[in-house]
């Protein structure tokens, strides 16, 4: 699992480290673990090979650890290029996903066996794009946050977990590179190692806290959990693109990012590496009237975009030409949802009283149950609830974040102090004032 594929590690440097738990103490010493302990299998890269390791791992018992190696920040898209496994009375499969792009039968061959997975939400789209479907996951990172955890990362929980320490230095690798190294499939094979351990433990910590429960509902749920929909105006996520104010430079973001998007696709690479968002940015503010101030502009000066610099100037050139009334809009298309959090207080100032006294409400369960507050309840989820709230009390709250994807024990946990909350916070909250 690359370190970049895991976003919730960004958590690992958390304030609430300091705080005193009742589970899982930190191990006083730790060991390292550089190999795995029946050495790293030959991997799995034809079709006969394949069916050797379906047929083992049927044979086998009980959960299968499940990772998956992505080419992040070096190929186009989240496709998986290795997929490593292991099950107890079966050992490690390693498989290159780029020879060998279905796995539906190795699915099969685990039956209705548990997944466990470190940040499931990462690599199941990518697993299941090689035909492989868990019929249940246990998840070790999000077992992890329930529990209070403040590192959440696979090498953090092992560590704390088993006194273990994983070597990471292969995390940012190019996966899609072949042949792989032996050194580079050693940490694949590693991070399936110790995971059913991992999980073993974890939930023992999870029962212990009384958090089992919540803790298989939201594995479910991501079990469960549909693709999220496309992204309306995916360019303007485009990094600094909020420093371009006008109209017209916002238009050349939309083409320079849709002609890298089209290359990206062409030529399989991250997009990043076919052209930076900062020369987006920097060709956006300059609105250059030809490629020579194009190529005068300090981002455009690399080797790279010196040589690509005229594809890129035609569709400059497309934007600088747009009628004014075919330019994007400055703000986007209008969110289905409240407005920004800022803009409340004018806007409606009871449903800003409302989210204040939510803030207070999350904070003591955060306190009381030892959990991030986005584990505790979606932030959208509540943010939603304060503003389109018009009374009816728990009932309400209830339903409203029941449609908004909130899981049974959250809304257990939330809706009655949430109401009562909202109540206090009508009395308090200062009248609209409206002029005629």
């Amino acid at each position: 699992m690359a370190a970049q594929d895991a976003a919730p590690d960004a958590s690992e440097d958390d304030p609430k480290a300091t705080r005193q738990e009742a589970t899982a103490p930190e191990p006083a010493a730790t060991t390292p673990l550089t190999a795995p302990s029946d050495g790293v299998p030959p991997i799995v890269d034809t079709p006969e090979a394949l069916r050797e390791a379906e047929a083992r791992m049927a044979a086998g018992e009980g959960p299968v650890a499940v990772d998956a190696e992505r080419a992040s920040g070096f190929r186009y898209g989240q496709r998986a290029y290795l997929a490593q496994f292991k099950r107890r009375g079966a050992g490690i499969v390693l498989v290159d996903t780029a020879a060998l792009t279905d796995l539906s039968g190795l699915s099969r061959s685990f039956g209705g066996a548990e997944w466990v997975i470190h940040a499931a939400s990462q690599d199941l789209p990518g697993l299941r794009d090689l035909g492989m479907e868990p019929a249940k996951v246990f998840d070790t990172e999000l077992a992890s946050r329930l529990l209070g955890w403040p590192k959440v990362g696979l090498a953090a929980v092992v560590e704390r977990e088993l006194g273990l320490t994983l070597a990471k230095e292969h995390s940012a690798q190019d996966w899609s590179e072949r042949p792989l190294p032996a050194s580079w499939l050693n940490y694949a094979a590693l991070d399936v190692e110790v995971l059913l351990e991992v999980r073993d433990g974890l939930e023992r910590h999870l029962r212990d806290a009384g958090k089992l429960d919540w803790a298989l509902e939201e594995f479910e749920a991501i079990r469960a959990a549909t693709p999220s929909n496309v992204r309306v105006d995916p360019w303007r996520r485009t990094a600094g693109s909020h420093l371009v104010k006008d109209r017209r430079g916002q238009a050349i973001v939309k083409a320079l990012w849709e002609a890298r998007e089209e290359a990206a696709v062409d030529q399989d690479t991250a997009p990043g590496r076919v052209l930076r968002d900062q020369a987006i940015v920097a060709a956006a503010q300059a609105k250059p009237e030809s490629l020579d101030a194009l190529l005068a502009i300090r981002d455009w000066q690399s080797r790279g975009n010196k040589r690509r610099a005229p594809q890129w100037y035609s569709a400059i050139a497309a934007a600088m030409a747009l009628p004014e009334k075919e330019l994007p809009d400055l703000r986007g298309p209008r969110a289905d949802g409240p407005p920004q959090v800022r803009m409340w207080a004018d806007k409606k100032p009871d449903a800003a009283a409302r989210l204040e006294a939510a803030k207070k409400v999350i904070a003591a369960l955060m306190a009381e149950h030892d959990m991030p507050a986005e584990n505790l309840l979606q932030p959208d989820a509540l943010r939603r609830a304060c503003w389109d709230y018009a009374g009816g009390g728990e009932e309400a709250i209830r339903a409203q974040l029941s449609e908004r994807g909130a899981r049974a024990w959250q809304i257990g946990l939330v809706a009655a102090p949430l109401a009562a909350a909202f109540d206090a916070a009508a009395l308090e909250a200062p009248p609209l004032i409206r002029s005629d």
